[in-house]
């Protein structure tokens, strides 16, 4: 992964250069990870909250909550309670984690934008990659009661979540998930452009994965391989199946797979 530039790549090549022309100072920021994360989830999360507001009064919309039984959707009140805690979590825990690793990695710009195939090779490495260290870290603290208890366990108090709760967990599991993100892309010497795709589809994915909707324009209606909200809602509802956050062939070889 070492070949950054490819003169076949003049969209890319020039949108790169645009944002180090413009941007650069901003790129080098060490609170820019973090609140961009911040940022992306909630932006992420807002369509999901309409769906909500809209299924207290709309019978199409309950009808894709993905448990007939799971009650009514999440009431204003549960929303607010949950923003409050994921954004104190992250300006406790992981702006200023996100901050000193940014700063101890201080990267350089490269002058060449990565060509397509190397953008589209990169992100899907990285989501192989990540999607395999969360599996065996999330079967761990599924396992080891020490971790459960003190990592885990505040994350499954949504037994039926919903798209902010992707993120509500404690400080030490989001500092866990955030230091996976970073490793899976800085293992691969991903490319920036390639680095930053894949953080806003991870955001996405996790948003997705809680929404408690099995819609019909979903990501693995399209893609069989993944398994998408009800895949992680089962884990939620039972919490000893579907340890994979996105894919699903390791629960397949594990035995922890469960429609």
């Amino acid at each position: 992964m070492e070949n950054r530039g490819d003169p076949a790549a003049p969209v890319l090549q020039e949108l790169w250069e645009w944002v180090r022309a413009g941007q650069e100072e901003v790129l080098r920021s060490p609170h820019l990870a973090a609140c961009c994360a911040f940022l992306t989830h909630v932006l992420l999360c807002a369509p999901f909250f309409a769906l909500d507001a809209l299924g207290r009064v709309c019978e199409r919309v309950r009808m894709w909550r993905i448990a007939a039984g799971s009650g009514p959707p999440p009431s204003l009140r549960r929303w607010s309670e949950c923003f409050c805690r994921v954004l104190f979590r992250y300006l406790t825990a992981v702006l200023p984690a996100a901050t000193l690793l940014q700063l101890l990695r201080s990267p350089e710009l490269p002058e060449w934008a990565p060509s397509c195939w190397q953008l589209f090779v990169e992100v899907v490495a990285c989501f192989l990659l990540f999607d395999m260290l969360f599996f065996l870290w999330h079967y761990l603290l599924h396992r080891i009661p020490w971790l459960y208890r003190n990592v885990h366990q505040m994350h499954h108090q949504h037994h039926v979540p919903f798209a902010l709760a992707a993120q509500d967990a404690s400080s030490a599991e989001l500092l866990s998930l955030l230091l996976l993100a970073l490793s899976s892309a800085w293992a691969l010497d991903c490319h920036p452009l390639s680095e930053t795709l894949f953080h806003l589809l991870n955001s996405w994915l996790a948003v997705e994965d809680h929404c408690g909707y099995n819609l019909p324009w979903a990501l693995h209606r399209l893609l069989p391989f993944l398994g998408g909200a009800p895949h992680h809602q089962a884990h939620h509802s039972q919490q000893s199946s579907n340890y994979a956050p996105y894919f699903t062939h390791w629960d397949h070889l594990c035995g922890t797979y469960h429609s």
